[in-house]
């Protein structure tokens, strides 16, 4: 079957190939270059390229190196400046290399390499500082490279994007801090909309232990319980609120790599 399709792609092609193109010809004003576009399947934490971040740390460590931005595991502040004197680098060392986040063939079906890539210089806590939400300042530092982002989507004009929000479902406030994150800095543009993706890990949580996750009912009263109180009450979230008329989807998403456990057979029922 899938032979006799191929063939009749090929014929199809070489039957109409001049007519496309004469008609993809008479139409003014319009190619591939001002077409709209659209990127999607991008999580939020990857929309800009890694010269953008790269421009972005070291304009930041020059600055505001005495900003506190970061909170060791042992409770103590640290500044900027504090946090790259700890990961024993400077400014100057900074490079596309040292960055380290371009995904490489290595990372094709693995998915721990693949979200290792997250970490500028392989740190989580600068993953912490630049590419999260929820961190001492707020997520100040990553809504403002993604303002730079929706800056270089208007001026282009014909390039739009769907990027991808994580909700990990491991406490109900997640929603709001997502949704004040938002609201505060005021990171709207017509240009982009927002996915919310649900990594599937529950079985990580369990073997952890997460204080607010006792069983699997837990998760999916944190994930989806204030989206039904602000659906019901849109007064009782209002940064939620106005968030989710961004939102265009919901995903729940898992290491593909991995194959799934093979369902035990039952015997039939008498």
């Amino acid at each position: 079957r899938l032979k006799i399709l191929q063939s009749r792609f090929v014929l199809h092609n070489w039957l109409n190939d001049h007519v496309e193109v004469l008609e993809v010809k008479s139409i003014p004003h319009r190619d591939f270059y001002n077409v709209r576009k659209i990127d999607n399947h991008v999580h939020h934490s990857a929309c800009m390229h890694q010269k953008h971040l790269l421009r972005f740390i070291k304009q930041k460590l020059e600055d505001e190196p005495d900003t506190v931005c970061f909170k060791t595991k042992a409770g103590k502040e640290e500044t900027l400046k504090e946090v790259f004197v700890d990961i024993g680098m400077t400014g100057g060392e900074l490079n596309i290399d040292a960055l380290d986040m371009h995904a490489h063939q290595e990372t094709f079906q693995r998915f721990d390499k693949f979200n290792a890539k997250y970490n500028p210089v392989g740190k989580a806590q600068l993953r912490t500082i630049f590419l999260k939400v929820d961190n001492l300042i707020q997520g100040r530092y990553l809504a403002e490279v993604t303002k730079e982002v929706f800056e270089q989507l208007e001026d282009g004009k014909y390039q739009f994007a769907e990027y991808r929000l994580s909700v990990y479902g491991r406490k109900k406030s997640e929603w709001d801090t997502m949704g004040d994150w938002i609201c505060n800095h005021k990171l709207y543009s017509e240009n982009v909309r927002w996915m919310i993706q649900m990594p599937r890990i529950y079985n990580v949580y369990k073997q952890i232990g997460i204080p607010t996750i006792k069983n699997f009912n837990d998760l999916l009263q944190n994930f989806f319980e204030p989206l039904f109180d602000v659906t019901l009450d849109p007064a009782s979230h209002p940064s939620l609120h106005l968030f989710l008329q961004m939102v265009v989807g919901f995903d729940s998403v898992d290491d593909e790599s991995q194959p799934e456990n093979k369902r035990r057979r039952y015997p039939t029922p008498a």
